[in-house]
C-alpha cells in the first residue's frame, strides 16, 4: 500500500507552492491623501488615488478601510468603501485625522484579506483669537419639531461692540446659510430662530457661531447638532383625571399638537394626594393609565409630560407639566353631608314648637295684652 500514497505527498506540496507563489504577501497603500475644506462648516472632502498597479489585481476585489476622528476622540469612524472620494463631519475647532489602507481579497489571494500599511493625513483650521474669546454655554432646543432655538453669551474677552453671526449648513444646501432671526439683548446677538428644517432631521446640521469686533480677531465655535436628539414637545394636551367604580383614578391625556409624531413620544406621570409631595408612578407610551388609591386621599392630583422615546432619538428634552386635580368625598364627609339636613330640619321644628306654644299662654281677655313674638 505504501507505494501508493508516496506520489500524493509531493502532488501537495507543489499545489500549494502554487498557490502561495500566486498570492501577493503584501499590497500598496492608495496613494495623494488629501483633505480639502469645501466651506460647510466642518464637512470635509476626503480623497485619495488608487494604488499603483491595482489593474493587475482583476481577479481581486480592491477596497479601502477609511478611518476618521478628531484629535481627543478615543475611538476612529470607521467605513469600508471601494470608492475614492468621501465627506464627513468633523469638529473644527480640533484637529481632523484621518487613515487609510488597502483592501485586497478575491482569487488572487487565496479569499484571504490582505491589508496595506496604513497611510495618514490631518487638517486644522488656522487659529483665530483667545479662546477666551469664543461664544460660551451655547444651546440649542428643537421646538415641537418645528424651530430650532440656539442662545449663547458673549465670551470672557469679548470687547464691547461685538457682532456675532450663525452659520449652518446640512446636506441638500448648496452653501453654508446665515441665521435671519436672531434674538438680542442691548443691541448684541445672542440667539437664533432657524425654521423649516425638516430636511436636516436626521442629518448633521453643522453650525458655526462667529464674532467681529474692531481690531480683535474672536474665536469661532463649531458644532454640529442632530435635531431629533434636541427635541422638546409641547405639554400633552386634554389631561382628564376621574374616578372609577373600584375607587381607582383614571387618567387619560392626549399628545400635544406640532409635528411631533405621536409615536415618538413617551409621557411621565407623577400622582401627589392630599399635602404629599410627587411621587413617580410610571413612563410609558400609552396616553391612559389607572392609579390605585392606596391611603384613600381627600384631594388626588395628576400631571404628566412627555419626551421623544429611545425608538426615535438618543436623548431629548422633558416638556412642561399637565396637571389635573380630582376631589374625592370621604365616608366622613358623606355622612356629615347626610346630618346636616337633619339637624337643621330638627331646628326649624324645635323653633316652630316653640313659637305655637307662645301663642297659646296669651292672657285672657280683659288682661293687659303683653307683645308676644311671633303671633
Amino acid at each position: 500500500m505504501a507505494p501508493w500514497r508516496l506520489p500524493v505527498l509531493p502532488v501537495a506540496l507543489v499545489w500549494g507552492w502554487v498557490l502561495a507563489s500566486s498570492s501577493p504577501t503584501t499590497v500598496a497603500p492608495p496613494r495623494d491623501l488629501q483633505i480639502t475644506d469645501p466651506g460647510l462648516l466642518g464637512s470635509l472632502d476626503v480623497e485619495w488615488k488608487p494604488p499603483p498597479h491595482v489593474q493587475t489585481f482583476n481577479e481581486c476585489t480592491v477596497k479601502y478601510k477609511f478611518e476618521y476622528r478628531n484629535t481627543g476622540d478615543r475611538d476612529w469612524k470607521v467605513i469600508f468603501t471601494r470608492k475614492l472620494k468621501f465627506r464627513v463631519g468633523f469638529d473644527l475647532s480640533r484637529t481632523a485625522e484621518v487613515r487609510l489602507q488597502t483592501l485586497l481579497k478575491g482569487w488572487c489571494t487565496d479569499d484571504v484579506e490582505v491589508q496595506s500599511d496604513w497611510i495618514y493625513a490631518t487638517f486644522q483650521v488656522p487659529p483665530q483669537g483667545k479662546l477666551e474669546s469664543e461664544v460660551q454655554n451655547f444651546h440649542c432646543i428643537y421646538h415641537d419639531w418645528e424651530y430650532l432655538k440656539c442662545s449663547w453669551q458673549p465670551g470672557l474677552l469679548t470687547p464691547h461692540g461685538v457682532h456675532y453671526g450663525l452659520y449652518y449648513w446640512y446636506e441638500g444646501l448648496d452653501h453654508a446659510v446665515q441665521c435671519d432671526h436672531y434674538i438680542q439683548d442691548r443691541g448684541t446677538n445672542v440667539g437664533c430662530v432657524l425654521r423649516n428644517l425638516s430636511q436636516a432631521e436626521y442629518q448633521d446640521l453643522n453650525i458655526c457661531v462667529n464674532g467681529s469686533a474692531a481690531a480683535t480677531l474672536l474665536r469661532p465655535l463649531y458644532t454640529t447638532l442632530r435635531l431629533h436628539n434636541l427635541a422638546k414637545p409641547s405639554a400633552p394636551k386634554q389631561l382628564v383625571v376621574s374616578m372609577s367604580a373600584a375607587e381607582e383614578l383614571l387618567v387619560a391625556w392626549s399628545p400635544p399638537g406640532g409635528r411631533m409624531p405621536p409615536h415618538c413620544l413617551e409621557y411621565e406621570v407623577q400622582v401627589a394626594e392630599d399635602a404629599d409631595a410627587w411621587a413617580f408612578v410610571s413612563t410609558q407610551m400609552e396616553t391612559a393609565l389607572t392609579i390605585s388609591r392606596a391611603n384613600q386621599s381627600h384631594v388626588s392630583c395628576v400631571r404628566v409630560r412627555g419626551r421623544t422615546n429611545i425608538f426615535c432619538a438618543d436623548q431629548g428634552f422633558w416638556s412642561e407639566w399637565t396637571q389635573d386635580c380630582f376631589s374625592v368625598s370621604r365616608k366622613e364627609d358623606k355622612q356629615l353631608f347626610i346630618l346636616i339636613p337633619v339637624i337643621l330640619s330638627l331646628s326649624i321644628s324645635l323653633i316652630i314648637f316653640m313659637l305655637i306654644g307662645q301663642c297659646k299662654k296669651r292672657p285672657p281677655a280683659g288682661k293687659p295684652l303683653h307683645a308676644s313674638v311671633g303671633c
